[in-house]
């Protein structure tokens, strides 16, 4: 059975770094490309950034800021997020999805996690 698990979440303060992972189960990190997305309470769920074998792509808001990356001999996709904000503050969720042609789009992904929670606050 297929599971994909976020984790890294946490409180912290504007600019403090923090990694978000993203571990699959059940299916191989190699034949997907794993998209993130965030949603904040009362609002509308929105990509962040996403990854393939060979393209990385960010919402502008994030350019410059956040990484992703993916260790397929893990199974796991990381999110490095540097000088965040507290717009950056959301629910976190990784999705997965195979023959994704727009890996910004939440319709390419059928496999989504929980999701984890970070908030930034001073």
């Amino acid at each position: 059975q297929w599971r994909l698990v976020e984790s890294g979440g946490a409180l912290v303060q504007p600019g403090e770094f923090l990694r978000l992972s993203c571990t699959l189960s059940g299916i191989t990190l190699d034949r997907f490309t794993v998209g993130w997305f965030r949603q904040v309470p009362g609002k509308e769920r929105e990509a962040v950034s996403c990854i393939n074998s060979d393209n990385t792509m960010y919402v502008d808001s994030v350019k410059g800021r956040f990484t992703i990356s993916r260790d397929d001999a893990k199974d796991t996709v990381y999110v490095e997020m540097n000088s965040r904000k507290s717009e950056d503050t959301a629910d976190d969720f990784c999705a997965a999805g195979k023959h994704v042609v727009h890996c910004m789009a939440i319709s390419e992904y059928a496999f989504w996690g929980q999701g984890t929670q970070m908030t930034v606050s001073s």
